[in-house]
């Protein structure tokens, strides 16, 4: 299923968490509102968090599969977060997270977050991630958007401001 950001938020604070999301995009303020979205729902349900990050480099993909079916140390449910800075896994990465989407632990919540995204990015590891999850890609505010944009984020918080 594919959700803008606020959406993602919104679902994230309402229902229990999916098997796993990609939240991706170049507006890095609704990339990283929506995956704090689900790091809080997350934390509500009482799991841990282990990070994979893939900060020049790709993540440790063979780390990332084993843990999947490991056992919690200290909570029944865990959130696997992978961070993809280039927003691209590779063929190995695309591998594990297809194969993870194929059949999900049932303890175990995949958030893959990337930070440069467009529609090259996508593949068959997104359709997979589409099928049993929630992707949600924060595509640039348009200056023409803008002001609306500031406006709604304002009245969301209670606050009003003249043009």
């Amino acid at each position: 299923m594919e959700l803008r950001p606020d959406q993602l938020a919104a679902q994230a604070a309402s229902q229990p968490l999916l098997p796993v999301y990609l939240v991706a995009g170049p507006e890095t303020l609704q990339v990283l509102e929506a995956a704090d979205a689900v790091r809080a729902r997350a934390r509500g349900e009482g799991a841990e968090r282990e990070v994979f990050d893939g900060d020049g480099r790709d993540p440790d993909w063979d780390a990332l599969a084993a843990s999947f079916n490991a056992p919690g140390l200290f909570a029944s449910r865990r959130l696997l977060e992978v961070r993809l800075p280039g927003g691209k896994p590779g063929k190995a990465g695309a591998e594990v997270i297809s194969q993870f989407c194929a059949d999900p632990p049932g303890d175990v919540t995949l958030l893959v977050v990337a930070g440069d995204w467009s529609k090259a990015h996508h593949g068959k590891w997104v359709d997979a991630v589409s099928r049993r999850g929630v992707v949600s890609i924060a595509w640039a505010v348009k200056p023409h958007e803008l002001p609306g944009w500031i406006d709604r984020r304002l009245r969301e918080r209670g606050l009003r401001a003249t043009s």
